[in-house]
């Protein structure tokens, strides 16, 4: 295997809004060993003078910068994702937060095998929670309680800081012929389909849905599914479908489900949805 480096690691500003803030990106970019810059509908030009005023020696990543139009085109072929947010509470789930120092070992790990990305929000609002919620893990900046809020470039010096740091910290790992993670685009194929078949059994029905689902693809994505893996996940969601259309599924409030019929063989095939 080629020798590891932080390129594989892509930062993407989602909706930034100042030109200032993508040159001050892009500097501290160059500084830690990044060099993938990908923005989602910006409202700020990389080709300002202010960006490249303030890029000093990172003006080769704003001219090599992509814009994409969706946050799923800037990670769809990534295998680890983490979003940044000051946010901690709402339907998150212990293990789903967590520091700089807690979450990035994580995404360390997974360089060898896979593309990673990091996301930051725009300045005035910040990634939404369903934009945070389709990732692998969240990142906050423990700031003062008074005043949490930090400018756009000052997060990314300080996430980068450290993801730079345990980079160095990291112990050699023999990965062999280990498979690679499926990538986004892939992960997220596989959670529609099983949502659409919880939701089938009745398993997901009330209003603790999306908290409940959002757990179960958190255990999911934290193990980094193989294609081979969710190949097997996409079989269980099938089948969970094909015993939902022919045996039904009683609502959970109507009482218990209806008697276990003899089911018939199952489709041919194995395909994955």
């Amino acid at each position: 295997m080629t020798e590891v480096s932080l390129s594989r690691c892509r930062v993407v500003l989602v909706r930034p809004h100042y030109h200032g803030n993508l040159g001050s990106a892009a500097r501290v970019m160059k500084n830690f060993g990044l060099r993938e810059l990908v923005l989602v509908e910006p409202v700020a030009d990389p080709n300002h003078s202010e960006a490249l005023m303030m890029a000093m020696r990172g003006t080769d990543i704003l001219a090599n910068c992509r814009v994409v139009p969706t946050i799923a085109d800037a990670i769809h072929d990534c295998g680890f994702v983490l979003a940044t947010s000051g946010e901690i509470g709402g339907l998150r789930r212990q293990g789903f937060w967590g520091t700089p120092e807690e979450k990035l070992p994580t995404l360390v790990d997974a360089l060898p095998t896979a593309l990673t990305a990091i996301l930051f929000g725009p300045e005035p609002s910040g990634l939404t929670v369903e934009e945070i919620s389709a990732t692998h893990g969240s990142i906050y900046i423990p700031a003062d309680l008074e005043f949490p809020s930090l400018n756009l470039a000052q997060s990314v010096a300080v996430v980068l800081y450290e993801l730079r740091k345990q980079f160095l910290l990291r112990k050699p790992i023999v990965y062999g012929n280990t498979e690679p993670p499926a990538d986004y685009n892939q992960q997220e194929h596989l959670f529609r389909h099983l949502k659409e078949a919880l939701l089938a059994i009745r398993f997901l029905w009330d209003f603790r849905s999306d908290g409940i689902f959002h757990v179960i693809r958190q255990v999911i994505g934290r193990s980094r599914p193989t294609l081979k893996e969710v190949s097997v996940y996409h079989g269980l969601a099938k089948q969970l479908l094909f015993v939902a259309k022919f045996w039904g599924v009683t609502h959970p409030r109507d009482g218990r489900p209806p008697k276990l019929l003899p089911l018939p063989p199952p489709p041919a095939g194995d395909e994955n949805s």
